[in-house]
Parts: structure tokens; C-alpha cells; sequence
């Protein structure tokens, strides 16, 4: 095989000066089939690979008859970007040289030109496709996608309602379609499920004159109809920000603006219901349940539908009301999202009013509910007392929810944080980790339900240990300025999977799990928050518009406090459009004490901008020179806690960054 230069990590000087026809030109054959090609008989080119992965480098093989001598072939995206120029020398009119494939997935078209300008071959060069991916040399972090993904699909369900095809994922101890649990999933299934809007339109389909939805929809083939659980607060504020989710997955603005009105109905129900708003306080309330879930505090008691014993899921004189922070935090967070899809639809006036309402109900929250180090559990409307347990010291799981909803200061995120790792550390403790629930439990029968699981402390969402909190805690974590915590929260997930191969929603604090027929060993929401902590925390990729247009990318790999990873690949993939982001990051350290360390991190994508915030490994804190693109740039340094990020903008789909430390 004849030799050929390598442009993997380096910048590439551009040809120069090549005449305006001949841009038309490689703009025109974009999409063209993808063949071997070949301009006229005596020069072609050819990919060793006809469909090829973001920045993972392919050979072409180029043929000129009867030449010898340089030779430079262009590629670009299905959208007529520039996304490489690579330079080869050919002998005895045979050459080769390794390109870096980057840009729109899809055709990529190359030209292939002669030293003296001519062009002499033209045409599809491969297929860009991209799936998601981490590879760093660390099985826990490797291996985890495609383990999350295969929890997952015993949670996909898919029927007809309605004479239409209804897609969803279901939680693992209910056969059925909630909101809520399809919502807390799409933190994983976006990357591999391709059907994002068929339960979100069914639910349209259903939603109430007033607004409101119901917590699952109907399944026929069960004889089961949809319905509302009346004590639950939070539905409609989730349903506004899946519709957002869904159309930055999608990029289906079409979609979204014929989703909005029913958004808007959703959000003016919970502003507006005397079930759901305390005008007093300007805030969402709730009967007393625990956290979000749906049954309220009380003995058992008799289900007024049915005459069954059972917890109290309804509403009625006796309901003990408060606020609960969680309600709170989730509707400024769907306030901010359906602001921005209101601006997109071009109703600026009523965005801006849905921003300070957000920004309202936070102020409003932390001066009732905030007690300068998480949120109280629930502040009651009329004071009672709730023997057995001391309230003002127990830490609910909405606060680890809280920390990825955008609402939080850094000081409190710290501050959250740093009570769940005073848990952790704390020598009276007993439970096997510290994602709680609740902490303290409340004492048995304060929840009456019926003898079922709950009623006990340490049991269900009365205490027990969940999975999901765990990874939104390390979602947090890595936010926050607390990397080590959260690599540390996926090594002891990995470790708690691999003890059976299953993934429970909650386990007891000892560490053992409650065999019952109805529960799936196969948690979707603790898996896919443990995904998303791996792919938007530890890898760092976040989409901060649609489609990846505008990427962030925060290598953390640095603070990973048991493997010294030094290189990474990953790649985040929705798999309901093409939009993706890309980066292969590299750390170099010092050969000597007092020598330079280097970062390297070759980056692309489906987008336009791409943000780069490289975490500075802790022993090397001063920057000597920031190249990007072949060029020194300025930037930034952003600290977070004891954190420091090198931060830097540029346009895609050619980022190159390296960075000299000491």
C-alpha cells in the first residue's frame, strides 16, 4: 500500500484561490448516488469505506493515470460546507490519503485537484452516519449505552388508540403509558427511539376542555381507560416541556407551532385551577404526598369510586395542602421552555411574560421553601404536626431533579450537593448509597396504603434507594463543579448492575430488592438518568438549541477520580433526526515535573456553533497558548466550585482546539 500523509489533529492549509465556477460546481453534484466516481476516464477516487463515523478516519484511494506529483481533494457535507482539504502526493498516477470525515450525516461530494489547479475527478465520496458513542477505555462508561438501551426496550410499548399507533415507555411496576414515567425516559430513548410525537398527540387528543391531561392514556386492549390521579400536580408542566424536548430532538418546528396551543392550555390550567395554584403565595401546591408521587399522607382508607381500602388519591375536605418544591422548580423550568417556543411562533410579548413568571415563582420558592441548603420536603398551608419524623431535615429526591432543571443558582446546586454527600460520608449510615427518596422515612402507616409496598419506611418512595436519583444527583454533580462525585455515582451504578444484570426502580437501603411479579428488573427511569449523566455530565455533550445546531461541549474526563482516561471518543445521536455532535479529546501529560501538559479536542457535528469548555486537569493550572483551527484565539476561563473550564466558541463542522498547560 503506497504511503500517505496523515491530517488527523493537524490543520490542513486550504487550496487557494479556486474560481467562483468551480465552487458552483462541487455545490451541484452534493448528492450525487453514492459510486465511485470519476470526471473522465483516467482519474478517480474511492472511499475504503463507503459509510463512514464522525472523525474516524477513512483511507482514499486516488487514481490519476500517467501522474505524478501533488494532488489535493476537497470534500464537503450534504449542505455544501467546506469539511476538509487533504493534500497527497501521488507516483506512477497512484496515491492515497486518510481523510477525516466531519459535518451533516448523509452524502458527503469530494473534487479531486491537480497541483496546477485542474480539476480532474468529482462525485460522492461515502455516507456519513453516526450512532451514539463513548469510547474511553473504561468498561463502566463504554459499555453503558447499549446496557441502558437493552433495559429499555422491555419498557416500549406500542398499540393502537384511537385508529392510530401510539409509541411510549412505560415505568417497571405499571403495564401503562404516564407522562410522567415516558417524560423521565426521554433522557435516553431519544438517542435510539425514532417515534418521539405519538403519545404526546394522543394526550392532546384526550386533554380536557380546562387544560388538563390525565396521567396515562388508555389501553384498550385492557379494558383500562385513561385517567387522572387527582392528588398529582405535576403532569401538565411535564407535558409542556416534553413537547420542547421533543422538538429539539426532531427539529420539527411545524410540529411544535401545531403543539403549542395545546402547551399553552396546559400551563394556563395549572396557573389557574383551584386545585392546583395558591394565589396566596403565587406558587403550585399539592395535597401532602411524598415528593411528586400519588398518594397523600394518612391511613388507609376507603377508595370513594370502589369501596376498596386504599390510600387517598383524591380530593376531597379532608386533603392536607402545601407547597412542594418540586412542583415548583418543574414549572419554571417548562415556563422557560414554552417561552422560547412562543418566541419561535412569534408571540415575544407573552414569552417575556412566561420568563418573569418563571423567574417570579424561584424568588417566590426559595424565600418559603429554601433553608440555605436544599428545599424543604413540603410546607404546609395549615400547620399540623407528623409524629415520628422530623421534617426540616428531610432531603426528598426533587432536589437532585432540581439540579438539572436550570432554576438553581450555583450556590444552591453546591449547596444540594454537599448535604447528599454529608449523607453519604455520614457514620451512622446504613443504606448502601445515598439515593434517597425521602431521608428520614416516614414512620410506618403515615402513608396508608393498604399493606403495600410504601407503608413501611425504607420501602418504595418511603425511603427507599433509587437509581434515578443517583443519576440525576450525577447529572448534577458534574454541573456543579462536582465531577469526581459524579464518576463516582456511575462506577457504583455499573457495580450495582452487575451484581444481577437487572436494574431495579428502588431498592431497600440494605441493597435488596422487593421480588414482586409486576416489577420489571429492567428500570427505565434510573437507567436513562444514569445515561444522561454519562452523555450530557461525563462526556459533556449538550444541545443548547435544536438538532445540535448549537452544541456545548465539557470533556470532564480529567476529574475521573479511579482511571487516568487520557483519550476519548463520543458521540451523541438523535435518532429521530439527523442531528448530532462529535469530538475525539486527548490529554497529554507532563513527560517531566514542571513540563507541558496539552489538550487536544477535534470536534464536529450537524450544527452551526459549537461551544468548548475543556476542564483543566487540576494539576495544570496556567494556559500557554490556545490554537484553534491553526490559529492562537482568545478565550475564557469559566470557574465552577474549584472547577476551571477553558472556553472557547467556534463555527462548525471544523473545530480543532489545542491547548499548552502547565
Amino acid at each position: 500500500m503506497p504511503t500517505f500523509p496523515t491530517t488527523k489533529g493537524t490543520s490542513v492549509p486550504r487550496l487557494p484561490s479556486l474560481p467562483l465556477f468551480v465552487l458552483v460546481i462541487l455545490l451541484v453534484f452534493t448528492s450525487l448516488p453514492l459510486v465511485p466516481v470519476q470526471a473522465q476516464a483516467r482519474a478517480s477516487f474511492t472511499s475504503a469505506h463507503p459509510v463512514v463515523a464522525p472523525l474516524t478516519p477513512v483511507v482514499v484511494n486516488v487514481n490519476v493515470a500517467d501522474y505524478s506529483g501533488p494532488a489535493t481533494l476537497l470534500v464537503f457535507d450534504g449542505r455544501g460546507r467546506e469539511v476538509g482539504t487533504f493534500s497527497l502526493t501521488l507516483a506512477d498516477g497512484f496515491g492515497a490519503v486518510e481523510v477525516l470525515p466531519r459535518g451533516t450525516l448523509g452524502n458527503h461530494w469530494a473534487a479531486l485537484f491537480l497541483d496546477d489547479g485542474r480539476q480532474v475527478a468529482n462525485g460522492t465520496l461515502y455516507r456519513l452516519d453516526a450512532q451514539t458513542t463513548i469510547e474511553t477505555g473504561v468498561v463502566p462508561f463504554d459499555q453503558l449505552y447499549e446496557r441502558v438501551a437493552e433495559f429499555m426496550a422491555s419498557k416500549r410499548l406500542s398499540y393502537t388508540l384511537d385508529g392510530k399507533p401510539v409509541v411510549g415507555y412505560r415505568s417497571p411496576d405499571s403495564p401503562l403509558l404516564w407522562l410522567r414515567d415516558h417524560y423521565y425516559q426521554n433522557r435516553a430513548f431519544r438517542y435510539f427511539e425514532t417515534d418521539l410525537t405519538s403519545l404526546l398527540e394522543a394526550n392532546r387528543r384526550i386533554q380536557a376542555e380546562d387544560g388538563s391531561l390525565p396521567d396515562f392514556v388508555a389501553r384498550p386492549d385492557w379494558n383500562i381507560a385513561a385517567m387522572r390521579t387527582p392528588v398529582e400536580a405535576d403532569v401538565e408542566y411535564l407535558y409542556v416541556q416534553l413537547i420542547y424536548e421533543t422538538w429539539q430532538t426532531t427539529g420539527d418546528t411545524a410540529w411544535m407551532l401545531g403543539m403549542l396551543p395545546s402547551a399553552q392550555k396546559a400551563i394556563n390550567y395549572t396557573l389557574t385551577s383551584p386545585m392546583r395554584w395558591e394565589p396566596t403565595l403565587g406558587l403550585v401546591k399539592r395535597p401532602f404526598t411524598i415528593d411528586t408521587w400519588d398518594f397523600e399522607y394518612g391511613p388507609t382508607t376507603t377508595d370513594p369510586d370502589t369501596g376498596k381500602p386504599a390510600p387517598r388519591h383524591w380530593i376531597d375536605e379532608q386533603t392536607k395542602w402545601g407547597i412542594f418544591h418540586g412542583d415548583n422548580t418543574g414549572l419554571a423550568e417548562a415556563l422557560r421552555s414554552l417561552a422560547t417556543m412562543e418566541e419561535r411562533a412569534g408571540q415575544v410579548e407573552l414569552a417575556a411574560q412566561r420568563r418573569s413568571l418563571a423567574n417570579d415563582i424561584m424568588v417566590r420558592l426559595n424565600r418559603l421553601s429554601w433553608n440555605g441548603t436544599f428545599y424543604t420536603h413540603h410546607v404546609k398551608l395549615v400547620p399540623y404536626q407528623v409524629p415520628g419524623v422530623d421534617e426540616a431535615t428531610q432531603l426528598s429526591l426533587s432536589n437532585a431533579v432540581a439540579l438539572n432543571r436550570g432554576v438553581l443558582s450555583l450556590t444552591q446546586g453546591r449547596a444540594i450537593l454537599a448535604e447528599y454527600q454529608r449523607r453519604l460520608n455520614d457514620p451512622s449510615r446504613t443504606a448502601f448509597a445515598e439515593w434517597y427518596s425521602i431521608d428520614p422515612p416516614f414512620p410506618p402507616g403515615a402513608f396508608g396504603l393498604d399493606g403495600r409496598l410504601g407503608e413501611r419506611p425504607g420501602e418504595y418512595v418511603n425511603g427507599g434507594v433509587m437509581p434515578l436519583v443517583g443519576g440525576e444527583l450525577a447529572r448534577g454533580a458534574f454541573r456543579h463543579g462536582y465531577e469526581s462525585y459524579g464518576f463516582d455515582i456511575l462506577y457504583r451504578y455499573d457495580q450495582l448492575i452487575r451484581r444481577t444484570g437487572s436494574t431495579y426502580l428502588w431498592y431497600y437501603p440494605t441493597g435488596g430488592v422487593a421480588i414482586v411479579r409486576e416489577f420489571l428488573p429492567t428500570d427505565g427511569w434510573g437507567s436513562s438518568a444514569m445515561l444522561g449523566a454519562l452523555i450530557e455530565g461525563a462526556a459533556g455533550i449538550e444541545d443548547r438549541g435544536l438538532i445540535y445546531n448549537t452544541a456545548r461541549l465539557s470533556p470532564r474526563w480529567p476529574a475521573d477520580p479511579r482511571t487516568p482516561i487520557t483519550s476519548a471518543y463520543a458521540v451523541a445521536r438523535y435518532a429521530a433526526s439527523n442531528g448530532y455532535a462529535a469530538y475525539r479529546w486527548n490529554y497529554t501529560p507532563p513527560a517531566t515535573r514542571g513540563g507541558d501538559g496539552r489538550l487536544t479536542l477535534e470536534a464536529t457535528g450537524s450544527g452551526e456553533n459549537i461551544q468548548v469548555r475543556l476542564l483543566l486537569p487540576p494539576t495544570l493550572r496556567t494556559v500557554r497558548s490556545v490554537i484553534l483551527n491553526g490559529q492562537p484565539v482568545a478565550y475564557q476561563i469559566e470557574t465552577v466550585g474549584p472547577s476551571r473550564y477553558l472556553v472557547l466558541n467556534a463555527a462548525g463542522p471544523l473545530v480543532n482546539v489545542q491547548v499548552t498547560l502547565r
